[in-house]
């Protein structure tokens, strides 16, 4: 079974409202973790036993369902402000906010070769750029920060489709309704076509925080699957599916 095909029967059984059950885990992710998830779930259950179902979504949008009572162990945010919010509310479980990851943003342009750097977005020949809604998505913040950056956001604004999360603004790219989309490394590192890296001076970190709901009725489980999420072998994951890993 593909890679692709194993991702879609996940977001199909998180969408169905999945109940966890005693080892299970459910795990509200960050969209750009949709590539990688299955192979982090495979190797948690073999190392601890737990079992990480995913919801993938936007980050924003993610942590409002946790402070509206939804149903999650654990968060992997794509950022750190959405977690230490949640643990000023309360609702993240003592001790648990970590940084797992450090995302990297890329211009995914599969059929455009030809876009070789950021400010061959403002040629005339780029008609539309695709990029997930900044108020929702870290990624999306940190692709108008890179814009701004080197001065671009003026002429590219007017471009710009927006799109709920970086996953969906990838699928804008792969369905050609746009030239290019700015999205995640990890969403692309794989794959078959052209992408560009954006120098990360040009936005803010994009560290990738996690922590344990308080709520969660499976507490030993979340502290197993935070812990491997933490160790070498999840990491090792991380670096080579298109993550950096920051000092703690």
């Amino acid at each position: 079974m593909s890679l692709r095909v194993v991702v879609t029967l996940l977001l199909l059984l998180s969408a169905c409202g999945h109940t966890p059950e005693q080892g299970e885990l459910h795990v509200a992710a960050a969209a750009n973790l949709a590539t990688i998830f299955v192979e982090l779930a495979h190797a948690c259950e073999k190392s601890t036993g737990v079992i990480m179902i995913p919801s993938f979504g936007a980050t924003t949008q993610l942590a409002q369902q946790i402070e509206n009572g939804g149903p999650f162990d654990l968060f992997l945010a794509a950022d750190a402000v959405h977690v230490d919010a949640l643990a000023a509310k309360g609702l993240a479980a003592e001790g648990s906010r970590a940084i797992y990851a450090r995302g990297k943003l890329v211009i995914w342009a599969p059929r455009r070769p030809d876009i070789q750097k950021i400010e061959d977005l403002a040629r005339p020949d780029v008609k539309a750029v695709a990029v997930a809604r900044p108020e929702l998505a870290p990624y999306g913040q940190a692709s108008i920060e890179a814009l701004t950056a080197v001065r671009l956001w003026p002429a590219i604004e007017r471009k710009v489709v927006y799109a709920q999360n970086i996953l969906a603004v990838k699928q804008f790219a792969d369905s050609s309704n746009v030239d290019a989309a700015f999205t995640a490394l990890a969403l692309v590192k794989s794959l078959a076509g052209h992408y560009v890296e954006i120098a990360e001076g040009l936005h803010k970190p994009i560290d990738q925080a996690m922590c344990i709901v308080k709520a969660t009725e499976h507490p030993e489980q979340a502290r197993q699957a935070e812990s491997f999420l933490l160790g070498a072998e999840a990491r090792a994951i991380f670096e080579r599916s298109g993550y950096g890993i920051p000092a703690q």
